[in-house]
């Protein structure tokens, strides 16, 4: 990895239609992005491979969608009105602001790294929930905040779903939504950013079994990112020190992953013991214990949670694909994704514009397209389209030509290896099927 590589991502993903800033129109909207075209498809598979393997391959694991305004309350409970702060220190020269750990010194006492001024001010605490009112009057009755983490929409719901599945411990509840933060110094492209959407797991257990759930989820999830295509080599665990721990929990560890600037936290996972459901019990009044059935007794659950950001795992995932290899014409990019994620699986290319030609890539482009997400190109020389491809990360390319027209076959290209077979028409479905799945 190089400093250039993101950079180049950038530019790759608003040239191809991955990620776009957001409001660009209107000079932008500070840390927000949009996903285009190639980066929704790429981000919504990246969701349903993790719903997959949490929900569909397991049968301790259930599903929930919960609403991003809750109870002001619930946030009183969680710590998140109190805790949920980032220390934050401002040049009293250049105006620049930055939290306290991005300084070189740790502690805002030399120099501001902008104009290099020793002007920075004591450090102050910045709550980096968004703040919005509900009803007509923006009055304290009326004030609700942004939820910062998908989390809580579970804890307030354990009652709720073990009572409605008849679930008995141990067992998770997963989700996939949106968070907002209001961060001091958001960047590195869609790294960190205001808006950004979350997957995922609280999964409940007797307290006694948390300390050994935990070291069994850091496996678990570790072996996911392996299988969607990050390499071994640009991940690695790192546990939390006691002083950086958040306030809920036991034990935390991020995945971390090499991003072009640096190892940074990919994934975290906690066990945070009971405080979610001892909190909300506290603070509603409603008992959210469990009755264990098999032992005759009544305890607060204790949890283990999986925290990943699909944006920042879509960025990890494309800084990992990344490739440039010589070729005859110079330099060909590559995004090698794990064919369960990139965006298109096929791309379907007449070698000319002429009407017959068309009209059978039309008929092969059609047959296809029921069973996987295609696209069809005919602009430009079929070595230019073939390029374009690679870039985006397309697999296979299936190339009709006028032998087609004759023998009812087409030439079908692999990305990486870029070996070529020739297939007939009636036997790419199946073919295709094999290597991709059903």
């Amino acid at each position: 990895m190089t400093d250039q590589l993101i950079d180049k991502l950038t530019s790759l993903a608003k040239r191809r239609g991955f990620v776009f800033p957001s409001s660009e129109i209107y000079g932008g909207a500070g840390a927000t992005w949009d996903f285009g075209p190639l980066g929704v498809e790429l981000k919504n598979n990246l969701k349903r491979s993790w719903w997959r393997a949490m929900t569909q391959l397991r049968d301790d694991i259930v599903g929930i969608d919960a609403a991003i305004l809750m109870h002001p309350r619930v946030w009183e409970a969680s710590g998140h009105v109190e805790n949920f702060t980032d220390p934050l220190v401002e040049c009293a020269s250049c105006k620049h602001r930055y939290r306290l750990d991005e300084l070189p010194d740790g502690d805002g006492s030399g120099p501001c790294p902008h104009c290099g001024l020793r002007k920075l001010g004591e450090p102050r605490r910045f709550n980096l929930m968004f703040k919005t009112f509900v009803g007509p009057v923006e009055d304290t009755a009326s004030v609700a905040w942004l939820r910062p983490e998908t989390a809580q929409g579970i804890f307030v719901n354990f009652e709720n779903v073990q009572q409605a599945t008849r679930r008995r411990l141990p067992f998770g509840i997963a989700q996939i939504g949106k968070a907002f933060r209001n961060e001091i110094t958001p960047g590195n492209f869609i790294f960190r950013s205001r808006e950004f959407e979350q997957m995922e797991l609280q999964y409940f257990c007797r307290p006694d079994a948390a300390a050994g759930l935990f070291t069994e989820w850091k496996r678990i999830r570790m072996a996911w990112h392996e299988s969607i295509g990050v390499p071994a080599s640009h991940l690695r665990f790192r546990d939390h020190r006691d002083d950086e721990r958040a306030h809920y929990a036991a034990a935390a560890t991020d995945i971390e992953f090499q991003f072009p600037f640096g190892w940074k936290e990919l994934e975290g996972i906690h066990n945070r013991g009971d405080y979610d459901l001892r909190r909300h019990a506290e603070c509603s009044g409603k008992d959210l214990t469990y009755f264990d059935d098999v032992r005759n007794e009544r305890y607060l659950p204790n949890v283990v949670e999986t925290s990943v950001g699909a944006d920042r795992s879509a960025f990890a995932v494309l800084c990992a694909a990344y490739d440039e290899e010589p070729d005859k014409e110079g330099t060909r990019v590559v995004l090698r994704l794990h064919s369960d994620l990139a965006p298109h699986k096929v791309a379907v290319l007449p070698l000319s514009k002429k009407p017959e030609l068309s009209a059978l890539s039309r008929e092969v482009h059609a047959a296809l397209r029921p069973h996987f997400m295609t696209t069809y190109d005919e602009t430009q020389a079929i070595g230019r389209r073939y390029r374009r491809q690679d870039e985006v990360g397309t697999p296979l390319c299936v190339t009709v030509d006028f032998e087609s027209l004759v023998d009812r076959q087409v030439t079908v290209r692999e990305r990486d290896s870029m070996a070529q077979v020739r297939l007939a028409i009636e036997d790419l479905v199946p073919a295709l099927r094999e290597k991709f799945g059903p």
